[in-house]
């Protein structure tokens, strides 16, 4: 494993501690602690309800997971636990990769206030930074008071360039300047806020096109992925508060933010589920280093680790 997947494998572990000791803690334990029998996929059933996987995801893994140990002959809580280890994964693997082939890649970030869209926006732009992009942001929420000094603040902080306009300012002029100067400078990416109010569909669908033709008007040869950002801590409620906004605004993928604050971390698979996108990043902390990129792999044996291995010669010693 590579310094870099290790440093993000600790930060998941660490990010979804809460969930991990708590509803999937008991998950754990109603797998290895009893018998494969129907009492015990009633229990796994409502535990991950608990865990704000959501009612219909659940009941959906539970039959999958009961077909699996019918079909393979699993015999051991432990080897149960394993199958509903890897349904989760292969249920969060998304089918594509971001597209950041343009010239330059750019990505909207949209979302509702109070997400934490903005934070978003600069531990985006200081992750790929770090990993050699020469990355703009543009503040293309020009309706909230003080939005684009906020995100002037954390570009600040990030170390890299922002393209800004005055209150009121159109957003697509805004983020069309931005394309442009990226395309003429050589940047690789342009990173966007947008508006996070709430708008009505056809009021959304419009603006967000608008910004959509800018972009392509600017550089025809431009990327745009438009990026999702949702708050972990409010669950299932911001899966229904998000899905028309999402339809809406022609979303791509997903970022969860502030998943080390809940012990409800399920919610990432209802996410999953219930938009039918992909998640891209999850943020597990406040610091900049906190956004990671997000791993199938490392999120379910984080949700689900594997038992400590029986020492037989310890036990036969005392």
């Amino acid at each position: 494993m590579g310094l870099f997947d290790a440093f993000r494998k600790k930060k998941i572990n660490d990010g979804l501690e809460k969930t991990r000791t708590g509803f999937f803690a008991g998950i754990v334990n109603t797998l290895t602690n009893s018998q494969i029998d129907d009492d015990l996929y009633n229990d796994l059933e409502e535990q991950l309800i608990l865990a704000d996987v959501g009612p219909d995801c659940a009941i959906r893994l539970v039959d999958e997971l009961r077909d699996k140990v019918r079909e393979e002959h699993l015999k051991t809580g432990e080897q149960a636990l394993k199958a509903l280890r890897e349904l989760i994964r292969l249920e969060m693997s998304p089918t594509d990769d971001l597209d950041l082939s343009g010239k330059p890649a750019v990505i909207l970030v949209i979302g509702v206030n109070g997400v934490g869209k903005t934070t978003t926006i600069a531990k985006l732009a200081y992750l790929y930074k770090d990993l050699g992009k020469k990355v703009m942001l543009a503040a293309g929420d020009t309706f909230r008071a003080a939005a684009s000094e906020q995100l002037e603040l954390w570009a600040e902080r990030a170390e890299v360039p922002l393209v800004k306009a005055g209150e009121g300012a159109d957003p697509a002029a805004v983020i069309f300047d931005a394309v442009k100067s990226a395309a003429a400078k050589g940047y690789d990416m342009v990173i966007a806020d947008t508006a996070g109010r709430l708008h009505n569909k056809k009021g959304l669908m419009d603006e967000l096109s608008k910004i959509t033709r800018s972009v392509k008007k600017a550089s025809p040869e431009a990327s745009l992925e438009v990026l999702l950002v949702l708050d972990a801590i409010t669950g299932q409620n911001a899966i229904s508060q998000a899905q028309e906004f999402c339809r809406a605004a022609g979303a791509t993928g997903v970022v969860l933010t502030k998943l080390d604050g809940t012990p409800k971390g399920g919610c990432v698979i209802g996410v999953r589920q219930k938009l039918g996108l992909p998640i891209r990043f999850v943020g597990v902390g406040e610091k900049i280093d906190d956004l990671l990129f997000f791993s199938a792999t490392d999120f379910s044996e984080a949700l689900l680790p594997e038992l400590p291995k029986h020492d037989e010669t310890e036990e036969t010693a005392q």
